[in-house]
């Protein structure tokens, strides 16, 4: 997927390893977030579904995906289904986890290779570098921000407004 040109065209696994197609939210606003159970950034779950509540009510065109990962710390060990329960029962969390992936690496996801190339961190850094970090994908599906794992969730909400006001 080099050759990619959106976010759109990916297909990463959903909680059950089947394929989970970013085309089908074309010309949705979408935060993605790489996250983790057992980190200190772990309680920003609560900030994105609250997040998540409070803009899908009047933007139900706002998505967040959350990708669990173990590449920092060995801090989201568990399956996809303890993931799933662990979100649910700990922070209500409604919006979609997917399956456990990598971010960085030989076996990153095609589509984290794709947003870290489109949006380099700091110092041009093209690495994920820890849990919760997040990446602003615009309807027309290019990234448009990307905020560092210290990033609160509720400081995000008037770049994502603006994003979101854009047509």
């Amino acid at each position: 997927m080099a050759s990619a040109t959106t976010f759109y065209e990916f297909k990463p696994k959903d909680k059950k390893g089947n394929e989970y197609s970013l085309a089908e939210l074309k010309g949705k606003v979408v935060l993605v977030v790489n996250t983790a159970s057992k980190c200190g950034f772990t309680p920003q779950f609560a900030g994105l579904e609250k997040l998540y509540q409070d803009l899908k009510t009047t933007h139900p065109d706002f998505v967040i995906l959350g990708f669990p990962c173990n590449q920092f710390g060995g801090q989201d060990p568990g399956s996809n289904d303890e993931i799933q329960s662990f979100c649910q029962v700990n922070y209500g969390v409604t919006f979609p986890v997917l399956g456990k992936v990598d971010v960085n690496g030989d076996k990153a996801e095609p589509v984290f290779e794709w947003m870290k190339k489109e949006k380099p961190g700091v110092m041009g850094l093209k690495r994920v570098k820890w849990n919760f970090e997040k990446f602003l994908i615009g309807r027309d599906g290019k990234v448009k921000q990307r905020w560092a794992s210290t990033s609160k969730p509720e400081a995000l909400k008037a770049e994502i407004e603006k994003e979101l006001a854009a047509k």
